[in-house]
């Protein structure tokens, strides 16, 4: 059974044991003097610490708050993907393809020119542009978008 050596708590204590030598060390039962008053960071009730880097008023709390965060972590790492997805679909038409084409559908028509799909749809019905039917498509040919702005 370990004996004090001084008459204060959590002075040097030694050990009396068989085949031992005696050593001594500090009291097991150190107990601090702090009493902090504080507020919960999850919940917002006032308490008191007993340490400085007390955050939570109890485990319920503590434990309440790391999974709200862990649950926001997960919430911003999946709008994190969803936007590099998005962007990676959006992806801006290549127009040195349809600049190298003598024979163009309406959509890269309209992207060539920078106006909507329908706009040319409406060009072709008025006559002022001629397309030929392709299959399910119709085709513009180069010279005649070209041909609108001389």
């Amino acid at each position: 059974m370990p004996k004090s050596v001084g008459d204060k708590i959590g002075e040097m204590m030694h050990h009396i044991a068989p085949r031992c030598t005696i050593t001594l060390h500090k009291a097991p039962f150190m107990s601090s003097n702090l009493y902090i008053p504080k507020t919960c960071k999850h919940c917002g009730n006032a308490f008191t610490a007993r340490t400085t880097v007390t955050k939570y008023c109890g485990d319920t709390c503590a434990k309440k708050a790391y999974k709200s965060r862990k649950r926001k972590e997960k919430i911003q790492a999946t709008l994190t993907k969803d936007m590099q997805q998005q962007k990676e679909a959006v992806q801006i038409p290549n127009l040195n393809t349809v600049n190298n084409k003598d024979f163009l559908s309406v959509t890269e028509a309209s992207q060539l020119i920078g106006v909507s799909r329908w706009t040319i749809q409406r060009m072709i019905q008025q006559g002022r542009l001629k397309a030929v039917p392709f299959g399910r498509k119709r085709i513009v040919a180069r010279w005649q978008i070209e041909n609108l702005f001389n």
